[in-house]
């Protein structure tokens, strides 16, 4: 029995000396000590502004169309003797060119008939004024007193001299219609459509093709109210510079052009008013130009020079918050949310006139729940060693954009 208790008690005991012990332990055991970690300020990124002069752009866009276009017609009928090779779609001619060529046998017979019949007036209107000398003469050998109009055959004579002119004009007409059967360039241009061939008859009045004349092209640009603010449309011709843009075989290339007048009236449908743009020789005919050719129909993006502003601090769109303020780092490197005032905003930047010094640190870091007299640092802060730490660089790369 003595063997059994023994074997029970043993366990019970070395489970109790183990239970003594590590309570000693636990007891005598010190407290890990706390490592105190700095907490460094956040790290943005500033930029110092400056004001300056600007003029303000006003961005539009619009078609290239020519300032003059005309529909080719014939002044007389005939069939369609000769046509120039420049007379094609595309085609490029210089003013007085001859495009389209009428028969002329019919108006050269006509011609002939009406210096004929000027010549047979003009001899009649001749005999006529020797007719008048030999009847005044014969009236004053018999009678000294002041012989009558009609004894002098006056009306006879001023009759052959309406004959006279009646034929001349006749002639005048002739020779006209002969010259307009020969169809010119009215001016420098090419041929947008062509309506008419070698041997075909055309009457009076028949359109034979519209051309464009290629010395001005026009742009109509749209601008909205708000563009106007910033813009002074001209009264007298060319007082805006334009700068029109497009890309052409995969690269980008600007055309200068001037603003020369307004249509005078609002859209009703788009409520916008158009402005004209032009552009003188825009095939560049004269090879004066380097820029490529802006060919009639083109879609361009037209940049306007608008109104001058002085003292204007120009910042990204990004960097103003969306209650109007911007964030702007002191030399003591605390924050001021600074309330500015902005003058005009587009896509890209913000034109601030005032809240903002030349000098002003703006920072375009996004900083979460920024406060006022928040401590912030900037890149060329040093750390402790001397050298950014790799904890500042990971802030700054990471950092985004201000909402």
């Amino acid at each position: 029995m003595n063997r059994t208790i023994k074997k029970v008690l043993l366990p019970i005991g070395i489970l109790g000396i183990a239970v003594v012990i590590a309570g000693v332990m636990m007891a005598s055991r010190q407290p890990p000590e706390k490592e105190q970690k700095e907490t460094k300020p956040f790290l943005v990124d500033a930029e110092p502004v400056s004001k300056t002069d600007i003029h303000f752009m006003v961005d539009s866009q619009g078609t290239v169309k020519p300032k003059v276009q005309t529909v080719l017609s014939a002044q007389v009928g005939g069939k369609v003797e000769a046509i120039a090779d420049e007379f094609i779609e595309g085609g490029m001619f210089k003013k007085g060119d001859v495009l389209v060529q009428l028969e002329q046998a019919d108006y050269i017979t006509e011609l002939k008939s009406a210096e004929a019949e000027l010549a047979r007036a003009s001899a009649a209107l001749e005999e006529e004024q020797a007719r008048g000398k030999v009847a005044e003469e014969e009236w004053r050998s018999v009678d000294s007193s002041t012989p009558p109009e009609l004894g002098l055959r006056k009306p006879q004579l001023a009759k052959e001299k309406a004959n006279v002119s009646a034929a001349e004009a006749m002639v005048e007409r002739a020779r006209r219609n002969l010259e307009r059967t020969v169809i010119r360039a009215p001016y420098d241009g090419l041929v947008k459509a062509k309506n008419v061939d070698i041997g075909q008859y055309v009457n009076p009045g028949s359109q034979l093709g519209m051309i464009y004349g290629t010395q001005v092209a026009e742009v109509r640009l749209p601008l909205s109210d708000s563009d106007l603010a910033y813009l002074e449309l001209p009264q007298n011709e060319g007082e805006a510079k334009v700068t029109l843009s497009a890309n052409v075989a995969g690269r980008s290339v600007n055309w200068e052009a001037k603003l020369v007048r307004s249509e005078g009236v609002v859209d009703p449908d788009s409520r916008v008013i158009y402005a004209i743009a032009e552009v003188q020789d825009p095939y560049q005919r004269d090879q004066s130009q380097a820029s490529a050719p802006l060919k009639f129909g083109r879609f361009v993006q037209a940049t306007i020079e608008g109104n001058q502003a002085e003292d204007i601090v120009v910042l990204p769109r990004n960097v103003l918050r969306l209650d109007g303020t911007v964030l702007v780092v002191g030399d003591d490197r605390q924050l001021d949310i600074r309330e500015v005032t902005v003058q005009r905003a587009d896509e890209r930047y913000v034109y601030v006139s005032g809240g903002l010094q030349s000098g002003d640190l703006v920072t375009s870091t996004a900083i979460p729940n920024p406060y006022e007299g928040m401590v912030v640092r900037l890149p060329d802060d040093k750390s402790p060693s001397g050298d950014l730490d790799e904890e500042s660089a990971t802030e700054l790369a990471s950092a985004g954009e201000n909402p």
